[in-house]
């Protein structure tokens, strides 16, 4: 499967702190890959995603694009309150999404129309295009993001916390959409700080402190020392079936097994 972004020892502080927020973090980012980036709060995970969107400059290590450009990176941020007050319509905040295909001529015309009203469509939110943004719910205002995400993109979607602040109905339907696009063909990669919402859905884990201290299949973190102790809190009936927790887990099998082909960090 082919590579599409590889990220070589990337490390960041931020101005005025002696602390790094990410040090020495390696991974790749493969084509048909969903990957799930999980952490405590402040351990890196969405600067990290700052640093492979573009954002902010790596202060240490590379990045490497090998199957992807810069404008092919379909990004979902966290919510603020900023976005929620958004007055705008919903068409014309999809229909953003669009502008980093446009270079120098930011101009939209009939096609982009079209493609901002076929992915809404897709996410089944193709009757909220004449509503104002700011009118909606939590859940269907992540809709309409992702909506924007996907015409920006249809290699890879950047999702940082994209269930935070939504209730348990809205969670598990933004879940079941992010799954099929990623069983469509998308690659995902996602900020997340519910590890067992991680575990269900990804292929893969990065899980974050500051530096990388795990990587690697979903099913080999579930045997690691950092997969075991961040799940150690997770309800039984939230742990994929088979998955060791609490003190019964096996400890016997290598922590940090390799993938073939590249290198747990």
């Amino acid at each position: 499967m082919a590579t599409l972004i590889e990220c070589d020892s990337l490390s960041y502080r931020y101005e005025q702190s002696s602390v790094w927020a990410v040090k020495d973090v390696s991974f790749t980012v493969d084509e048909g890959d969903y990957i799930c980036v999980v952490g405590e709060n402040g351990s890196g995970k969405s600067t990290l995603i700052r640093m492979v969107i573009g954002l902010i400059k790596p202060m240490g290590g590379g990045i490497a694009f090998k199957g992807i450009g810069h404008n092919e990176i379909g990004y979902l941020p966290q919510q603020a309150p900023v976005q929620s007050d958004f007055p705008a319509s919903v068409m014309e905040v999809v229909l953003t999404g669009r502008l980093n295909k446009k270079g120098f001529l930011p101009f939209l015309g009939k096609s982009d129309a079209m493609a901002a009203e076929a992915n809404l469509e897709r996410l089944g939110a193709l009757g909220l295009r004449r509503r104002a943004y700011r009118e909606l719910s939590g859940g269907q205002r992540q809709r309409v993001l992702l909506a924007r995400a996907l015409c920006a993109s249809e290699k890879l979607l950047v999702l940082d916390e994209p269930v935070t602040g939504l209730d348990p109905l809205a969670q598990s339907e933004m879940y079941r959409i992010i799954r099929e696009l990623n069983e469509g063909g998308l690659t995902v990669l996602m900020v997340s700080h519910d590890v067992a919402g991680a575990v269900r859905a990804a292929g893969r884990i990065l899980h974050m402190d500051t530096e990388a201290l795990f990587f690697g299949n979903t099913d080999r973190y579930l045997l690691s020392e950092p997969g075991r102790g961040f799940l150690s809190g997770v309800a039984p009936r939230d742990i994929p079936p088979g998955a060791p927790h609490g003190a019964d887990a096996d400890i016997t099998k290598d922590a940090h097994p390799k993938r073939e082909g590249t290198s747990d960090v």
